[in-house]
């Protein structure tokens, strides 16, 4: 078919759809790039900023600056004048959106609203030893006060033997329209937030609970494989996201490297003695899947120079000794999924987010991570519960959460009887410039 015919055909496109058509081959993609189609484009999107009240006077305009644009600019111009003042725009409205701060997390107010404006969603992508890519995108979305969970299932998994990792990948699409579905062929930017790890995924991960059918294995940061108990292949696979940052984390790395976030500057403070080690305010969630265990705010914490210890400020939360602080859980703890075909919950494992803010209100230690709790060997001292004792221990490069509950039998809850938080030295003096 002649060249003139097809760029007549491709005038009738939509941008998304010209975009498309220009991945076909090499010879649609040069006409996919016509000045004519695209500055056509272009124009009915973004009107001239000055008002033009005649018709006649308008037409005039839109030809007379078509004339001079298509002639002095090269091929694919319009398409990235578009491509860019498109993204600048979705970029605007999600800004505003992330600015308003809430006070007892510190993370933007509306980042559902953000999320959905940008068009954004993930997926994950299994790569095999010999190098083949699954890419899974169906996904149920879970979100909370400070995180998202995202539950990905499938009924063909690729062979857990051949795997060697998996990537997570933040996905947007290239031009996002909010008058019409997003299509999943349509042209989209990855941008990779973590990669892990498969293979001996048994033996190199924590186990962190079973139900009658499949066990659960997690990995760091905040992903969860759950595995058929019979087969030893994948079930489904479960990641848990933090919203600090996480827009950035999903939009602006690229599909082989991660979104670096800018180093906190630290602000150097000569009169007080203790600078960083007092006022962090605590913003804890537990939850697993629909259910919320625990949401609390816990104010003015601190820790005495006397408590540094192999390299950890300790923050004490709620105090072993102190009963009137003692926070009892809402509901049976488990951690709800889902397949195509089956339902389960497993007992005693759930999601925990944490979020650390600083003496300012800005966000100082953040994740959110699948855990679990774990039968203690000890009895309870405590003379106001009589009960088993369960812990939960968590830790990373920046710090340690341990928890521990008591198990009460006559009420059937758990009561939060101590929660203590471990901030790393090295993590303290980057932050605030100090040398504890």
């Amino acid at each position: 078919m002649p060249s003139e015919m097809l760029i007549k055909i491709f005038s009738y496109l939509d941008a998304v759809s010209l975009l498309c058509v220009g991945c076909v081959n090499k010879q649609f993609y040069h006409l996919a790039n016509d000045n004519g189609i695209w500055l056509k484009i272009y124009s009915s999107c973004f009107q001239p900023k000055r008002t033009i009240w005649k018709m006649e006077s308008e037409q005039t305009e839109t030809v007379s600056l078509g004339c001079a644009a298509l002639y002095d600019r090269k091929p694919g111009y319009w398409k990235k004048e578009y491509i860019f003042k498109q993204i600048a725009a979705v970029k605007t409205r999600v800004m505003r959106l992330v600015k308003p701060v809430d006070p007892y997390t510190g993370l933007p107010c509306k980042n559902k609203e953000a999320m959905k404006v940008s068009g954004l969603s993930w997926i994950i992508v299994l790569k095999d030893k010999n190098g083949k890519e699954h890419v899974t995108e169906k996904a149920n979305l879970s979100f909370k006060d400070t995180s998202v969970t995202i539950l990905w299932y499938s009924t063909n998994w690729p062979c857990l033997d051949i795997l060697s990792t998996l990537k997570l990948f933040g996905v947007m699409p290239l031009l996002p329209d909010q008058s019409r579905a997003l299509s999943e062929n349509g042209p989209r930017r990855r941008s990779l937030i973590a990669e892990y790890h498969l293979a001996n995924l048994t033996e190199s991960s924590v186990a962190v609970g079973a139900d009658k059918l499949v066990q659960l294995f997690s990995l760091n940061p905040g992903l969860l494989v759950g595995l058929w108990k019979e087969k030893n292949e994948i079930a489904f696979v479960m990641a848990s996201l933090h919203y600090h940052q996480l827009i950035e984390r999903s939009t602006l790395g690229s599909a082989t490297v991660q979104y670096a976030l800018p180093p906190n500057k630290p602000v150097l403070d000569d009169v007080d003695p203790e600078y960083g080690l007092h006022d962090y305010n605590l913003h804890l969630d537990m939850h697993g899947g629909s259910c919320t265990y625990l949401c609390g705010t816990f104010k003015n914490l601190f820790c005495r120079k006397g408590d540094i210890e192999n390299g950890y400020l300790r923050l004490t939360v709620v105090s072993l000794k102190d009963n009137t602080k003692h926070l009892p859980l809402i509901g049976t703890v488990g951690l709800s999924w889902e397949t195509d075909v089956f339902k389960g919950n497993v007992k005693d494992c759930y999601v925990m987010d944490v979020t650390l803010l600083d003496e300012t209100g800005k966000p100082f230690w953040c994740f959110s991570a699948p855990v679990y709790m774990e039968l203690s060997s000890k009895a309870s001292s405590l003379y106001d519960y009589m009960g088993h004792i369960y812990t939960t221990d968590y830790a990373d490069a920046e710090g340690k959460v341990c928890i521990e509950f008591v198990w009460l039998e006559e009420t059937e809850e758990y009561f939060i009887v101590n929660l203590v938080l471990y901030i790393s030295t090295k993590k303290v003096n980057n932050w605030y410039g100090t040398n504890y």
